[in-house]
Protein backbone atom coordinates (compact mmCIF):
# COMPACT_ATOMS: atom_id res chain seq x y z
CA UNK A 1 0.00 0.00 0.00
CA UNK A 2 2.26 2.33 1.23
CA UNK A 3 4.69 1.50 -2.43
CA UNK A 4 2.01 2.30 -4.49
CA UNK A 5 1.20 5.54 -2.57
CA UNK A 6 5.04 6.67 -3.24
CA UNK A 7 4.14 5.94 -7.14
CA UNK A 8 1.33 7.66 -7.13
CA UNK A 9 2.99 10.70 -5.79
CA UNK A 10 6.08 10.92 -7.94
CA UNK A 11 4.04 10.15 -10.90
CA UNK A 12 1.72 13.28 -9.99
CA UNK A 13 4.72 15.38 -8.92
CA UNK A 14 6.46 14.45 -12.69
CA UNK A 15 3.01 15.30 -14.14
CA UNK A 16 2.70 18.67 -12.14
CA UNK A 17 6.61 19.49 -13.39
CA UNK A 18 6.09 18.60 -17.56
CA UNK A 19 2.67 20.43 -17.15
CA UNK A 20 4.32 23.53 -15.30
CA UNK A 21 7.39 23.49 -17.65
CA UNK A 22 4.74 23.24 -20.60
CA UNK A 23 2.63 26.70 -19.38
CA UNK A 24 5.80 28.21 -18.80
CA UNK A 25 6.70 27.61 -22.40
CA UNK A 26 3.61 28.63 -23.25
CA UNK A 27 3.96 31.78 -21.73
CA UNK A 28 6.99 32.99 -22.97
CA UNK A 29 5.62 32.77 -26.30
CA UNK A 30 2.40 34.54 -26.22
CA UNK A 31 3.63 37.30 -23.46
CA UNK A 32 4.52 38.94 -25.96
CA UNK A 33 1.61 38.73 -28.69
CA UNK A 34 -0.87 38.67 -25.23
CA UNK A 35 -1.34 41.13 -22.28
CA UNK A 36 -0.59 39.43 -19.10
CA UNK A 37 -5.12 39.33 -18.64
CA UNK A 38 -5.81 36.83 -21.04
CA UNK A 39 -2.95 35.01 -18.92
CA UNK A 40 -4.60 35.31 -16.00
CA UNK A 41 -7.54 34.37 -17.15
CA UNK A 42 -6.33 31.25 -18.63
CA UNK A 43 -5.18 30.32 -15.04
CA UNK A 44 -7.92 31.04 -13.45
CA UNK A 45 -9.76 28.73 -16.24
CA UNK A 46 -7.05 25.92 -15.88
CA UNK A 47 -7.50 26.25 -11.83
CA UNK A 48 -11.14 26.02 -11.89
CA UNK A 49 -10.50 22.54 -13.78
CA UNK A 50 -8.26 20.88 -11.97
CA UNK A 51 -9.31 21.76 -8.66
CA UNK A 52 -13.20 20.38 -9.69
CA UNK A 53 -11.66 17.35 -11.54
CA UNK A 54 -9.06 17.02 -7.93
CA UNK A 55 -12.47 17.49 -5.35
CA UNK A 56 -14.76 15.20 -7.43
CA UNK A 57 -11.81 12.49 -7.42
CA UNK A 58 -11.19 12.74 -3.60
CA UNK A 59 -14.42 12.74 -3.12
CA UNK A 60 -15.50 9.90 -5.11
CA UNK A 61 -12.64 7.92 -3.45
CA UNK A 62 -13.55 8.75 -0.29
CA UNK A 63 -17.43 7.68 -0.70
CA UNK A 64 -16.46 4.84 -1.89
CA UNK A 65 -14.10 3.53 0.59
CA UNK A 66 -16.06 4.41 3.18
CA UNK A 67 -19.31 2.14 2.26
CA UNK A 68 -17.03 -0.59 1.40
CA UNK A 69 -15.99 -0.40 5.04
CA UNK A 70 -19.19 0.19 6.38
CA UNK A 71 -20.23 -3.03 3.97
CA UNK A 72 -18.06 -5.13 5.65
CA UNK A 73 -18.64 -4.40 8.91
CA UNK A 74 -22.59 -4.89 8.06
CA UNK A 75 -20.75 -8.45 6.51
CA UNK A 76 -19.58 -9.24 9.58
CA UNK A 77 -22.12 -8.49 12.35
CA UNK A 78 -25.27 -8.01 10.58
CA UNK A 79 -26.98 -6.83 13.80
CA UNK A 80 -24.79 -3.35 13.65
CA UNK A 81 -26.69 -2.43 10.55
CA UNK A 82 -28.83 0.29 12.62
CA UNK A 83 -25.67 1.48 14.29
CA UNK A 84 -23.80 2.16 10.98
CA UNK A 85 -26.41 3.51 8.97
CA UNK A 86 -26.36 7.14 11.03
CA UNK A 87 -22.98 7.67 10.89
CA UNK A 88 -22.47 6.18 7.52
CA UNK A 89 -24.84 8.59 6.14
CA UNK A 90 -23.47 11.61 8.15
CA UNK A 91 -19.96 11.19 6.84
CA UNK A 92 -21.26 10.55 3.19
CA UNK A 93 -23.43 14.04 3.80
CA UNK A 94 -19.88 15.71 4.74
CA UNK A 95 -17.70 14.26 1.99
CA UNK A 96 -19.87 15.67 -0.59
CA UNK A 97 -19.93 18.75 0.85
CA UNK A 98 -16.73 19.41 0.38
CA UNK A 99 -17.09 19.23 -3.26
CA UNK A 100 -19.54 20.75 -3.32
CA UNK A 101 -17.74 24.08 -1.37
CA UNK A 102 -15.07 23.05 -3.71
CA UNK A 103 -17.90 23.37 -6.82
CA UNK A 104 -18.80 26.73 -5.53
CA UNK A 105 -15.09 27.93 -5.39
CA UNK A 106 -14.85 26.96 -9.13
CA UNK A 107 -18.11 28.83 -10.21
CA UNK A 108 -16.32 32.00 -7.88
CA UNK A 109 -13.05 31.45 -10.50
CA UNK A 110 -14.99 30.95 -13.58
CA UNK A 111 -17.03 34.28 -12.47
CA UNK A 112 -13.87 35.97 -12.45
CA UNK A 113 -12.55 34.97 -16.10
Amino acid sequence: MKKKLVQLTSTLCGLALVMAAGMAHAAEETAEAASSGDIVKFALALAAGFGIAIASAAGATAQGRSVAAAMEGIARNPGARDQMFIPLVLGLVLIESLVIYSLIICFMLVGKI
